[in-house]
This record gives structure tokens, sequence and C-alpha cells, in this order.
């Protein structure tokens, strides 16, 4: 196959890794350590270092979504807050309508934090709820509480944050199918413009890994897994949440951009202990561990660890894995117009395998999967590597 050069995409996010934790999850693996002892106004300044390295001397386009990730960015105090985003605001040329992402935890959110944020440009936040279960809550290795919840909700509203998303967990150890009814149940009566659920995966390095190397780890199974997710998703369609990608559902116009631009396979920068970034058709990853990554910057060196360059073969198998993940799938014609390839005669093999078990629907403008395909998006996947 030859390297056709494709048309450059713009850098329209970026990506902000705080790896601070107050405790860590059981089944997080996750770039993280703990928030005791850390050099967290340390890290925050090295952070901006990266930042202006990074894009010294580039021509920045517009940038159109920022998201502070981790870890747990709030736990970061008010002031550490205010002089992070002051730096985003500073060193990006930022869309007036940039969505504005943190990531919280219930019970960090106080109504001062929340103006710091709000303040300094923040506009969504996106909270780790996980259940609405106080026991399973535990058994996770979760520190809020349920009421923790809901006051941090209020606390938003205070402050007029009112574009809030929430992460819920199904298929937890312990829980039942009633149970995730319930949760979803309380979930859905909060009214949030934004929803993401995810089923639990046993991601080596965590906790829940060596219980289950044990033995000791009891989960729902694959029938209830897959009960939960058929009604997750009918209960959101009820609610009017569309379901835009496998396990996000918005109300309109409140699907998560940043997270769209993962999905489409656009470029983007990411800063921090551990963070990815994709620009310029290359990936390139930074140090994980926090004194690797301070290192090089307290020498005004970028922290990168490694760098891959991706062929013309990989980019477009990208393209598949990652957009068959949003609901309306992969368009044809844009796929044309980025590798100048037709994506029918590429894939043509994975698009008749998939499509004969029912899992894909290739016939209108875009590729996609079936409702059937989102219970199975994995195995959909690799047909296209």
């Amino acid at each position: 196959m030859d390297e056709i050069k494709h048309s450059r995409r713009k850098n329209t996010a970026v990506y902000i890794h705080i790896p601070f934790c107050e405790h860590i999850c059981y089944y997080c693996d996750f770039n993280k350590v703990f928030l005791e002892g850390q050099p967290v106004d340390e890290y925050v300044d090295l952070l901006i270092r990266e930042m202006e390295l990074r894009t010294e001397g580039k021509e920045l386009e517009t940038i159109e979504t920022v998201f502070v990730g981790g870890g747990t960015p709030t736990t970061l105090t008010p002031k550490q807050i205010e002089k992070l985003c002051e730096a985003v605001q500073r060193i990006f040329p930022l869309s007036k309508e940039v969505e504005f992402t943190f990531e919280s935890n219930p019970g960090d959110l106080s109504v001062e934090k929340l103006r710091a944020m709000q303040d300094s440009g923040v506009n969504r936040l996106s909270m780790g709820v996980q259940s609405f279960n106080q026991e399973l809550l535990k058994k996770i290795g979760r520190i809020h509480t349920v009421e923790d919840v809901y006051e941090s909700i209020r606390n938003a509203e205070t402050v007029g944050l009112e574009n809030v998303s929430i992460d819920l967990i199904f298929s937890l150890p312990g829980q039942t199918e009633a149970d995730f009814k319930d949760t979803l149940s309380k979930a859905l009566a909060l009214d949030l413009p934004h929803y993401s659920a995810y089923s639990l995966i046993v991601e080596p390095k965590t906790i829940f890994y060596n219980l289950m190397q044990k033995g000791e780890l009891i989960l729902p199974g694959q029938d209830a897994e897959a009960n939960m997710y058929d009604y997750l998703m009918s209960e959101m369609e009820k609610a009017g949440k569309k379901q835009y990608e496998i396990s996000n559902f918005a109300e309109t116009g409140f699907e998560s951009r940043h997270n769209l631009v993962y999905w489409s396979n656009e470029h983007y920068f990411g800063f921090g202990a551990g963070a990815h970034g994709y620009l310029q058709d290359t990936r390139y990853s930074n140090f994980g561990p926090l004194k690797q990554y301070m290192a090089p910057l307290k020498q005004n060196l970028l922290p990168t660890f490694q760098t891959k360059d991706l062929s013309l073969k990989e980019e477009m198998e990208e393209e598949m894995f990652l957009g068959l993940r949003k609901v309306s799938g992969v368009n044809k014609k844009r796929f044309l117009e980025k590798f100048d390839n037709e994506l029918e005669s590429i894939f043509e093999q994975a698009i008749a395998v998939t499509s004969a078990k029912g899992w894909l629907d290739s016939e209108t403008e875009f590729v996609k999967l079936t409702r059937a395909g989102r219970f199975l998006g994995n195995n959909v996947f690799r047909e296209f590597l």
C-alpha cells in the first residue's frame, strides 16, 4: 500500500493530567500517586513549563476543548487551579466557545473551589460517581458518600455551573441487576445533560486484578452485564439522553466535544505525567513516574518517554476502531478525504465478516455498529486491525 499524504488535521484539543489522589480506587489503572507529601506546587509549575516548551515556536490552531483529568484534578487547591487555568488561557488561543472540563470527585467540590474554576474559564464538570449504593462504593474503594454527590451538584448549581456529567460503572463485584437499576434511576432523577456509563474492566496492576488472580473477585457474569447494558440504553433513550457513543449519553448539544476529538481520531496535545498526545501523525507519551516526568523539565527539556510515527495503514485502522465507538460511526466520504482511499475497499473483508454477524451496518454513507454490535464492540474492532 502506498503511503499517500492525506489532509492534515488541526490541533483542536488539550489534555492535562493531574496524577494526585487522596485514595486509590480498586479498579483504577490510570497514572496516579497518593497526594500526601507530594510536591504539588512544583508539579503545577513544571506542567506549565511543559505547555510552554511544547508550544514554543508553533503556530497554534484555535483550541476548541480543554480537559483536565487524572488522578483527581480537584485535589488541587483553588490557588493551584487558578494558576493552572491562567496559564492555559495565556498559552493557548482558546475558542470563544471552548469546552473546558475538569474531572472531579464528589466531596472535593466546595463552593470556593467551584468559583475558582468558573472564574478561571472552566465551564464543564465530569464527576466520578460510579454508584448510588453506599456499601458498593466502599467495596470498590471510593471514599465519597452518596450525600457528597448531591451536595457537589447543589454547589455546582449555586455557582451556575450547569454543564455537569457523571460517570457510572456497572457489572461491579457483588452488584445485582436490581441494584444497577436503582443507581440508574437515582442518576437520571438528577436530570443532568450528560452521562457516561462503563462496564467494569479488570485491568492489570489494580487491586481488583490482584483479587481476581487469587479467585477472590466475584463478578456478576456476562449475562447480567449484558442485561445491565441493555437496560441502560433503553432507560437513557426514555429519558431523552441520546446515545452518541458506546458508553456515553447526552442531551442534544451537550455531547463531550473533547472525547469526540479522540473518537474522531483528531490531533491533541497531552501534558502532564503519563499523558499521551497526538500531533502531526505522531503519537507520544510522557514519563509516568513523577520524578522522571519532572527531572527533564527542570532542565527545560520535554519529558517525552516515547514517540511513534504512524503509518497510513495504522492511521486508517485507528480511524475505524476509534470511530466505530460513535453511534454515528465512520463517515465514508470523510475517510476518503482524510486518507485518499475508499473505506470499503480497504476494509472489505472486515465489513463483510461483521455485517454477516449482524454487528455492523454499512448500507448508508456511514459504517456503524448495530445495536447488537454495541454489546460486542471489541469483537468488531479486532476485525479492523
